[in-house]
C-alpha cells in the first residue's frame, strides 16, 4: 500500500469515545514491549507516528489512526507487564474485550508475539476468544532479526503447533529488516476486499 496520509485521530477507553467513522478497521494487540509500535510505524512508513517507549506498559489507552482517509488502524494497550498496577491490569481485559466485541467495522486483529518466547496463556486465550467471536486473527512473530534462521524456524514451527495453524497463518516480522511487512499488508488487503464484498 502506498501511504499518502497518516493521522492520529484520538485515544479512547470506552465505546462512547470511539471515532464515529465506519472505515474498515484493523487492531493490533500484544504483550508490552513486543514491538507493536515499531510494527505499526513500519507498516505506515513513519518513524514515530506511534510512540515507542523503553518502559513497557505505557500504552494504556486504545489509540486510533486513520490511513489514507480510508483505513483505520487501532493500537490496543499492551498486556502482561507485571510492573503495571493490578488495578490497571484488571481494567485491560474488559476495555479490550468491549472494543473487540462491539466495534462493528473491526475486520480483524493482528496479534504480536516476541519470537524469542513461547506463546503464553494470554495469547492462547485471546485466539480462542477471537474464534468464538468469529474475528479473524493474524499471528505475527516479531523481532525475527534477533534469532538465527535456524532458531527462527524452530520458534515458527512451535507457534504453528501451539495455535494449530499451518505456516500461512503466521508471519515472521522484523522492524529492522522490514521482513514480513508486505505479507501483513497483503493480509490486511484480503480482509478489506472481503469486507467490501460483504457490503
Amino acid at each position: 500500500m502506498k501511504i499518502r496520509a497518516v493521522e492520529f485521530i484520538k485515544s479512547a477507553v470506552k465505546p462512547a469515545q470511539y471515532p464515529e467513522y465506519d472505515f474498515p478497521e484493523i487492531a493490533f494487540a500484544g504483550r508490552s514491549n513486543v514491538g507493536k509500535s515499531s510494527l505499526i510505524n513500519t507498516l505506515i512508513n513513519r518513524k514515530d507516528m506511534v510512540k515507542t517507549s523503553s518502559r513497557p506498559g505505557c500504552t494504556q489507552l486504545i489509540n486510533f489512526f486513520l490511513i489514507n482517509d480510508g483505513l483505520s488502524l487501532v493500537d490496543l494497550p499492551g498486556y502482561g507487564y507485571a510492573k503495571v498496577s493490578k488495578k490497571i491490569r484488571a481494567q485491560w481485559q474488559p476495555m479490550v474485550e468491549t472494543y473487540m466485541g462491539t466495534r462493528k467495522n473491526l475486520l480483524g486483529l493482528i496479534l504480536l508475539i516476541d519470537i524469542r518466547r513461547d506463546p503464553g496463556k494470554e495469547e492462547l486465550e485471546m485466539v480462542r476468544w477471537l474464534e468464538t467471536k468469529q474475528i479473524p486473527c493474524l499471528l505475527v512473530l516479531t523481532k525475527a532479526d534477533k534469532l538465527s534462521k535456524t532458531k527462527q524456524l524452530k520458534q515458527f514451527d512451535a507457534a504453528c503447533t501451539a495455535f494449530n495453524r499451518d505456516r500461512n497463518g503466521i508471519v515472521l516480522f522484523s522492524a529492522k529488516t522490514r521482513q514480513g511487512r508486505q505479507t501483513i499488508w497483503d493480509e490486511i488487503h484480503n480482509l478489506i476486499d472481503w469486507y467490501q464484498e460483504e457490503e
